[in-house]
């Protein structure tokens, strides 16, 4: 669940979770109890940091690389990259090789040991990045949902665990809404993801909407562009409202928390829609008005 990413600094902290501002939805607002908002944001730099380096958005110099004891000759291979990054997560769980070496996975251990969190939602967003390398297109909108499992659905699932909030429905509604956000931002995306040759529009529906990957390369989108971002923008909002009663389901600061997340998504969509679906000059975002009329409708249960 996460946005385009500036570029980075040279602090591998601060260069990281200064990021948290530019997301679709709050990372870890004022309103929630302090421990929850450092618990998120150690969470929120793990995801961020894996996506860097499956982006390749990392900061000039190789830092990250040094501390991840990445030689020089491999700073620039994201594989070898993210072997060492899964490596050091290893270090988090289990301290017989030492402590971890990143400063962001020394910034999470606590909060690991703090909510006894498993590695399993922070190996499925290595796994994501590493699919990344692989796969650039996808066939189907099934293979791109599977490709969510791993890409967005841990990171609700993290939530839920940090906040004490889990049960196997609230899972299921999270993943409807973390799904449906990873959509969104990859139909804001379109153009970005088109150069660095990834297409995350499902083929099928690419063919069933006359669209070749041509059209995505132009300034503006045309007719059928527009036609078929508008039909996969239905689909992430159908799973926002599918997942939306988790919202009804928790109380007090945790409910205003995840409104924000669904309401993100919400705002994002209109946003898209506002500009008639051209998505290809840049993201389309939703400004501060839009989005928390977003959040009043979303904790109404309306929309």
């Amino acid at each position: 669940m996460t946005a385009p990413a500036a570029p980075r600094t040279g602090d591998p902290v601060d260069g990281t979770l200064d990021k948290a501002a530019q997301e679709n939805f709050p990372v870890a607002p004022f309103f929630l109890p302090r421990a929850w908002r450092a618990d998120l944001m150690a969470v929120y730099g793990f995801a961020r940091l894996v996506d860097d380096i499956g982006d390749g958005d990392l900061a000039p110099g190789g830092v990250d690389a040094r501390l991840l004891g990445v030689p020089a000759a491999e700073a620039a291979d994201r594989t070898v990259l993210l072997d060492a990054f899964e490596a050091d997560l290893r270090r988090v769980f289990d301290g017989s090789d030492g402590p971890p070496r990143h400063p962001l996975l020394r910034r999470l251990q606590p909060t690991v040991r703090r909510q006894a969190l498993g590695p399993e939602p922070f190996l499925g967003l290595i796994a994501a990045n590493r699919q990344d390398q692989l796969v650039t297109r996808y066939e189907t909108y099934d293979d791109l949902v599977a490709y969510c499992e791993l890409s967005a659905n841990p990171v609700g699932r993290l939530v839920l665990a940090v906040t004490g909030a889990s049960t196997p429905e609230r899972i299921r509604l999270s993943d409807a809404i973390c799904t449906a956000l990873q959509i969104v931002e990859h139909l804001q995306d379109v153009a970005e993801d088109l150069g660095r040759d990834r297409v995350y529009l499902p083929a099928a529906d690419m063919k069933r909407f006359h669209v070749q990957e041509a059209d995505l390369a132009a300034a503006t989108a045309g007719a059928s562009v527009r036609a078929l971002v508008a039909y996969e923008a239905q689909r992430a909002r159908d799973l926002l409202n599918e997942g939306a009663p988790l919202v009804g389901s928790v109380h007090g600061r945790l409910r205003l928390l995840l409104a924000g997340f669904v309401a993100g998504g919400r705002a994002a969509l209109e946003a898209i829609a506002a500009a008639e679906y051209d998505v290809l000059p840049g993201p389309p975002k939703p400004g501060k008005l839009r989005l928390l009329r977003e959040v009043g409708v979303t904790l109404r249960g309306e929309g």
